[in-house]
């Protein structure tokens, strides 16, 4: 069993599948993260712990079923709208592969920006927009 996250801030980020969710941040973007299973009968969810903020994920159904007066919300917003997640990652030429492989949409091409930095924007599968960032070696 995964312990439970330590960052004492988090951010919590409601998407349609645990799974697919998994495959693209952990998958596609090698970020750390980890499936943290709770009690019985309560929800598992993701979490990349990120230095004293941790990033949760967690199913729409599962919130629904917890607090079904925000089902109605839901459906009136897409995910994603208005949140942007910035990463740090290495490969950053062949997690651009990946992504286009996936078919998810690329809002900004992989480009080489003044300061040096290879920078790429993408859509994660729930539409949250991801700003990644290779640093210069």
């Amino acid at each position: 069993m995964v312990k439970p996250h330590r960052a004492p801030h988090s951010i919590q980020l409601v998407v349609t599948q645990l799974v697919v969710t998994e495959a693209f941040y952990a998958g596609i973007l090698e970020l750390p993260v980890q499936r943290s299973f709770s009690a019985f009968g309560a929800p598992d969810h993701l979490v990349i712990d990120m230095d004293g903020i941790a990033v949760v994920f967690v199913e729409e159904s599962d919130v629904v079923r917890t607090h079904p007066v925000l089902e109605h919300r839901f459906s009136m917003f897409p995910k994603g709208i208005g949140m942007t997640l910035h990463f740090e990652v290495q490969d950053i030429e062949g997690i651009r592969d990946a992504v286009e492989e996936e078919e998810l949409e690329i809002l900004y091409p992989l480009e080489r920006k003044p300061y040096g930095a290879l920078e790429l924007w993408c859509f994660d599968p729930d539409g949250y927009l991801v700003v990644l960032v290779e640093p210069t070696r």
